[in-house]
């Protein structure tokens, strides 16, 4: 999917849940990280990262363009556009789009830990001190596991 293919996903996706048109660009950006999509406040464009589409496929990327179009719509309307305000809650919930998106990387963990009472374990991608730190459940004393 190009970059022309996306704009015309969007405007339909627009016109069906919306029912009002999109006359902006939609674009991929590659450098996008840890976002799924963004709008742009002062040029009114979506960008979309692309590995939604290509992890997820054709449906979480039009997920992600519905949330899109919730800020786009309720911004030029004037209304609450941020995710706290309680029109884009009311909208996003009316039209199905999702508060977040698939996770784009597998989260991967380098120390694993265990409760030595009840046997709780812990996942972290930082190392923690047992000396200093407890279970949250019943407060025994914390074991990394190799």
């Amino acid at each position: 999917m190009n970059n022309e293919q996306l704009t015309a996903l969007v405007r339909q996706l627009s016109l069906t849940f919306f029912a009002t048109s999109f006359s902006h660009q939609a674009y991929f950006n590659p450098r996008l990280r840890t976002t799924g999509g963004r709008y742009m406040l002062a040029t009114h464009h979506i960008e979309v990262n692309p590995k939604i589409y290509e992890n997820y496929g054709e449906e979480e990327l039009s997920n992600v363009i519905k949330h899109e179009l919730c800020h786009y719509h309720l911004h030029l309307a004037n209304l609450g556009y941020q995710h706290r305000d309680a029109d884009f809650k009311q909208l996003a919930k009316q039209v199905g789009a999702p508060r977040f998106c698939q996770p784009l990387t597998p989260r991967e963990y380098e120390h694993n830990y265990k409760c030595e009472s009840c046997s709780t374990s812990y996942q972290r991608q930082r190392k923690i001190d047992t000396t200093r730190y407890r279970c949250g459940r019943c407060k025994g004393k914390i074991k990394k596991i190799e």
